[in-house]
């Protein structure tokens, strides 16, 4: 089989995209979601310390 006999199979082949498709969709908002709980905790926790110790005063 020769190599342009090949990506034509390959790009004609539909089968398996939708998954791969799915899961990097997934991966990227997977990323995004963490990397926002990440950063709002961080500052959450900050916002709640500072609004408790001035409670405390």
């Amino acid at each position: 089989m020769s190599r342009t006999s090949f990506f034509r199979v390959m790009w004609s082949n539909n089968e398996g995209q939708d998954i791969a498709e799915y899961a990097v969709m997934l991966a990227v908002i997977l990323v995004i979601v963490v990397g926002t709980i990440r950063l709002i905790g961080g500052n959450a926790n900050n916002v709640f310390s500072s609004v408790a110790s001035s409670i405390g005063q």
